[in-house]
């Protein structure tokens, strides 16, 4: 379902827009309890049982984009509590990151088997006989399965000619690598934090838009509004998520509109994390560590040190893109604040960070961003060209796609030290970065430098994203053509890696 429009989208952008036109209109934030009905207008339901219970879930839906918590279903609370807490022009929420709203929860079933009006109740009864648990009989001239016998191995499905039999499982569940989704009392999906990454894939994964992160427009935009020179850094993957007519150099155009003072491709800090990253592998792979993982995807660094801590050590010690980046712009405009624009629900966490949170100010996602742009009606058809983004190399702004920074890495070490041969392995979505990491545990990736990337395609496949995987892949894949630099080695700022690390 990713990439494609729905009633659900249309809710979310919905709900950023007004808070982004609620915050841009100053003053008192008291009318934010007539945003439901703005959100949810009329007397008719659209997609539940009532309008009152959308109304519900669409003033949820504010708090959660102002980075507040949901209200509790067994007191009455106004929506606006503590909304005073969070009007302010600084980074702002409260944890945890990944929210769901339980009355939006729709109880799906979880992992179960179960035989469909396909069956033919034909005499080979294949599902019965390959059964190890003489779950299933025949009742009523079909296959029924007892769930309580059950244990879910699927022979059955396998072995019916019809494909009679369906594999059930919570979109959520399935969805998340750690397997952090369970059930609450009711049924519904509940998220145990501790196993959370916050890579947002139940988000997005979610038919029934019942699984929310937490956001900072509202922060943000009072910032804009305050005075502060609020200066945005971008990720690589921001090309196309607008719309067709959303060039590079018309979305610093309308990034300017909402008020930002200047824009700055994140692919610049991604040019020298490759840099000192290279620097890293040759320094410490083998003399001091079997191997290095890269550090640029905060869910899979989060993930390696909730389930492989004695392989934590492992990761290169190398800043993000987005922390390089942001350090930079402080350095370069002191009392600046810093806004990451990117795909990622992840980068909200790791921007928080006690070591970080001085350096990046506020995280936008693209679907937030893209609810500011329509609460200042911006069109980018009728935008003049600005300065086009062209500091950052293909190699950093290749970082987007999954394969991009072991790539780039490996062709850094290449220019330097030729003839040196470099052995790389990668993984994308958490459960196979967890069989990449067991067999790096186990040795197997002796020498090899590891990329893990936590969304399947890479960034471009982050919970913030408005456009479908395979077509952002293609559009970043013709913007790193058209970068003015191919090696990183090549970037303005190729030398202030280490700098920057020792700020």
């Amino acid at each position: 379902m990713r990439g494609i429009p729905s009633l659900i989208t249309d809710i979310r952008k919905n709900v950023f827009t007004e808070v982004a036109r609620m915050a841009y209109a100053g003053g008192d934030y008291s009318h934010a309890e007539d945003l439901p009905y703005i959100i949810v207008p009329g007397d008719q339901p659209l997609h539940r049982e009532s309008v009152f219970l959308e109304r519900a879930i669409a003033g949820e839906r504010v708090r959660l984009a102002m980075g507040l918590s949901i209200r509790p279903i067994q007191t009455r609370t106004l929506m606006t509590e503590g909304m005073d807490a969070a009007a302010v022009a600084e980074q702002y929420y409260e944890p945890p990151l990944i929210n769901i709203i339980p009355y939006a929860c729709h109880a799906c079933p979880t992992d179960q088997y179960k035989v469909s009006n396909y069956c033919q109740n034909c005499l080979a009864a294949s599902c019965q006989k390959v059964c190890p648990k003489d779950a299933i009989s025949f009742r009523n001239n079909r296959s029924y399965i007892d769930l309580d016998k059950c244990i879910r191995c699927g022979k059955c499905a396998k072995a019916c000619p019809y494909n009679a039999i369906v594999h059930l499982e919570r979109p959520c569940a399935a969805a998340c690598g750690m397997d952090a989704i369970g059930s609450d009392e009711h049924g519904r999906a509940s998220i145990d934090q501790d196993k959370c990454v916050a890579c947002g894939q139940c988000l997005v994964s979610c038919p029934f838009g019942a699984i929310v992160d937490k956001g900072q427009i509202f922060q943000v935009i009072q910032s804009i509004l305050k005075g502060d020179k609020v200066i945005a850094i971008v990720a690589p993957a921001f090309v196309g998520q607008f719309g067709k007519h959303s060039t590079p150099g018309k979305f610093v155009t309308a990034m300017k509109q909402l008020g930002f003072v200047r824009v700055v491709e994140v692919a610049v800090g991604a040019d020298m994390c490759t840099i000192e990253e290279a620097k890293d592998f040759m320094e410490k792979v083998p003399a001091e560590q079997p191997f290095m993982a890269t550090s640029c995807c905060p869910a899979w660094h989060s993930m390696v040190h909730k389930l492989f801590p004695a392989q934590s050590k492992n990761i290169s010690m190398t800043l993000t893109p987005m922390v390089f980046t942001a350090r930079l712009m402080k350095k370069q405009y002191p009392g600046c604040k810093v806004v990451f624009v990117g795909p990622c629900a992840a980068k909200k966490l790791e921007a928080i960070r006690e070591d970080i949170r001085s350096d990046v100010d506020f995280v936008l996602t693209f679907e937030e961003l893209m609810g500011m742009f329509q609460a200042k009606e911006i069109d980018f058809e009728t935008l003049e060209d600005s300065d086009v983004l062209n500091e950052g190399t293909a190699a950093g702004r290749g970082f987007a796609v999954s394969g991009g920074v072991a790539g780039a890495v490996e062709n850094i070490i290449h220019q330097t030290h030729p003839g040196v041969e470099v052995k790389t392995a990668r993984a994308e979505g958490l459960r196979e970065c967890r069989k990449l990491m067991t067999l790096a545990k186990a040795g197997k990736y002796d020498g090899y430098l590891l990329e893990g990337m936590a969304c399947p395609g890479g960034c471009v496949a982050g919970a913030g994203t408005l456009l479908p995987v395979e077509l952002a892949s293609k559009v970043v894949g013709r913007y790193q053509n058209e970068a003015h630099r191919e090696s990183p080695l090549d970037s303005d700022y190729k030398d202030q890696g280490k700098s920057l690390e020792e700020e």
